[in-house]
């Protein structure tokens, strides 16, 4: 028998039976939430191992395949963040829950970023902390309150600057002298002043104005808009 073929398969220790990992700096937690998932899961959870180490649980995960990681944050050497990136990248990627006691700031945007299906508190009850990780192995993403907070309160922060940067986006498509007239009209100017200041005819004006309209798929509001969407900084 090949070694491939020696390592064991995702979820197949016994029947319907799930293989975890936990991964924590602190020996004590890993035998706490060890006992946890042995005792409390009438038979529906194995650990797999335990580690204190994030660049070990990757290296374990490799030959022991486990169906999830439950992965501290904060460890010494590699830190949970990056030791989820790494095992989420593994040709048989286990499902990746942060295991944590707290929510500290930036930690759940990173988090899914790295391949994180779901949190798990340290403080949780034991029928929680099972419900949440068998419900991770059916695809469903397992997210407390706390955490759930934080992704939204972080996707509303990057929101405003998502918008100001796809309004410069649009405003830097447009031809320079195009791009100048609708910035000076957006400052409340008419098209003669606009002439004035770029040194063209009013014609010439109206035609930039008309022409980066059509681009935008904007009127002359619309566009005064988008400019101050855009927050542009101050020439200097």
């Amino acid at each position: 028998m090949s070694e491939e073929e020696k390592k064991p398969e995702r979820g197949t220790a016994g029947a319907g039976i799930v293989r975890v990992c936990v991964v924590d700096d602190d020996p004590m937690i890993c035998q706490a939430m060890a006992l946890i998932l042995t005792d409390y899961s009438n038979g529906r959870i194995e650990v797999a191992y335990t580690s204190t180490d994030g660049g070990d649980a990757v290296l374990r995960a490799e030959s022991e395949r486990p169906d999830v990681v439950l992965m501290d944050i904060a460890m010494p050497g590699m830190d949970g963040i990056e030791a989820t990136r790494r095992l989420r990248a593994l040709p048989h990627p286990p499902h990746v829950m942060i295991l944590t006691s707290l929510s500290p700031s930036n930690t759940v945007e990173r988090a899914v970023e790295a391949g994180v299906e779901g949190f798990v508190s340290k403080t949780d009850a034991p029928g929680e902390i099972i419900r949440r990780v068998l419900g991770v192995c059916g695809d469903a993403p397992q997210f407390n309150t706390a955490s759930q907070r934080q992704l939204i309160g972080g996707l509303a922060a990057q929101r405003p600057i998502s918008r100001r940067d796809e309004a410069r986006a649009m405003l830097d498509a447009l031809p320079e002298r195009e791009r100048e007239a609708v910035l000076l009209a957006a400052e409340g100017f008419t098209n003669a002043q606009i002439a004035s200041r770029m040194f063209i005819s009013e014609r010439t004006a109206k035609a930039h104005l008309s022409s980066a309209a059509d681009k935008l798929a904007m009127g002359r509001v619309q566009m005064a808009r988008l400019v101050e969407r855009a927050d542009l900084p101050a020439a200097d």
